[in-house]
């Protein structure tokens, strides 16, 4: 059955709601069609920080500054291995030059707006705000046996995503590489300072993020070199780097094929991860303008050669929402083109939809979840529903949007 004649049999059963806004306008291009923004806009990059530089790039800066190459281990010992950027906790560097040394290797990057949590402490959302006013955010979050922060790489986005809040205002700029980095090493001091829910009691100062997923504002792909650098710092041993495992580190995109590929040569085992949401092109077109590049088949064709040449099973991320992806036919189509290109390569994780602020689209309802997710395991296709936080908070995935609100409260923080 082709994918047309399976959208002519869905009847009157299985309505067909069609992607659209609410409550914004998607920017088009000439042509009408949604627009993409791959190109970060020009702004002022922010100043240049230890989490920029290579091991042997932070020597020769720290030389500039009139000081022995050796202290840039010292200074890359604190910020990634005790998490701090005060000077005043730096007591192995010279007390004279101390300030200045921090100042210029340690400038401040992120300055935090807006704490939400959960009722139990166990999910935080950070607003930040950034050099120039641009602002970001990240969610921190206990599970057990782990803990995971969604980073953000850009702010704002380009990929034009109509059920996404994070897109609706467009791209603003990519994040440096030390502002991806200063998300980690800020979550990290809040833990080993007891601030993520656990007992109150336990000593959490040995804890720190475990597991990283690029699933915050932006497209990570779209911004590639500085999130690949970001990784390499995450994964370098301390002091050198934050000595995270490449297999806690799930990276993501909606279907960017040229870098997807790139991805697979780096040698780094992080998780990669496609944002899919639809199986046919006639859907997805609408869903994810970056369809129009790039179709459905072929984002699963480089999809499977990750998987071919790093050995590291695919995630395939697919929010259900109501009347418009999750018809079983959809779950049977994509339990087909998964399986057409081999077994065991692949997990697919639904999620209920995220609404956003104004939004007519909603979560799939409990019975066609299941029943969406029973005809892919059927299949073969090992499918998980993935447990979904912060939806209290609008810190779940879609979610991260920067509001009026927002603006009005970084433009009073001083």
């Amino acid at each position: 059955m082709t994918e047309n004649s399976r959208i002519r049999s869905t009847g009157p059963a299985a309505p067909q709601v069609r992607p659209r806004t609410e409550g914004w306008t998607q920017k088009k291009d000439a042509e009408g069609r949604p627009l993409l923004q791959f190109a970060s806009p020009k702004r002022g990059k922010p100043p240049v920080h230890l989490a920029d530089l290579t091991p042997a790039e932070r020597i020769e800066k720290v030389k500039e500054l009139g000081l022995p190459g050796f202290r840039a281990k010292q200074l890359a010992t604190h910020y990634f291995t005790h998490y701090t950027s005060d000077p005043s906790q730096m007591t192995d560097l010279p007390a004279a030059q101390r300030e200045e040394l921090v100042t210029g290797m340690l400038p401040p990057l992120l300055t935090e707006v807006r704490r939400l949590e959960t009722d139990r402490g166990d999910t935080i959302k950070f607003l930040w705000r950034l050099h120039d006013g641009a602002l970001v955010e990240s969610v921190l979050m206990r599970y057990p046996g782990r803990i995971t922060l969604c980073v953000s790489s850009q702010a704002g986005c380009g990929m034009n995503c109509p059920f996404c809040a994070t897109g609706q205002a467009g791209l603003t700029r990519n994040m440096s590489t030390a502002e991806i980095i200063e998300q980690i090493v800020r979550a990290n001091r809040l833990i080993a300072e007891g601030g993520l829910g656990g007992k109150k009691a336990d000593d959490h100062s040995m804890e720190r993020v475990s597991n990283i997923v690029f699933m915050g504002m932006g497209e990570p792909l779209a911004n590639y070199k500085r999130v690949m650098d970001a990784v390499r710092t995450m994964v370098a041993p301390q002091p050198d780097g934050l000595g995270m495992s490449a297999r806690g580190i799930t990276v993501s995109t909606v279907g960017l094929v040229p870098a997807i590929r790139k991805l697979a040569d780096e040698n780094i085992p992080v998780t990669f991860a496609l944002s899919l949401h639809a199986p046919d092109d006639h859907l997805r077109d609408e869903l994810i303008p970056v369809n129009s590049r790039w179709k459905v088949d072929e984002a699963l064709d480089a999809a499977y050669e990750y998987y071919e040449k790093t050995g590291r099973r695919v995630s395939i991320e697919y929010a259900l929402i109501k009347d418009m992806n999750d018809h079983a036919w959809r779950a049977d189509l994509l339990a087909e083109k998964l399986n057409a290109r081999g077994r065991g390569w692949v997990h697919v994780n639904p999620i209920p939809l995220n609404p956003t602020p104004e939004s007519v689209w909603t979560a799939s309802t409990k019975e066609v979840t299941n029943e969406f997710v029973r005809r892919l395991n059927d299949a073969g296709v090992p499918t998980t529903l993935r447990d979904t936080r912060g939806k209290e908070i609008d810190g779940a995935c879609g979610q991260l949007v920067a509001t009026s609100e927002d603006e009005a409260a970084a433009a009073a923080v001083v």
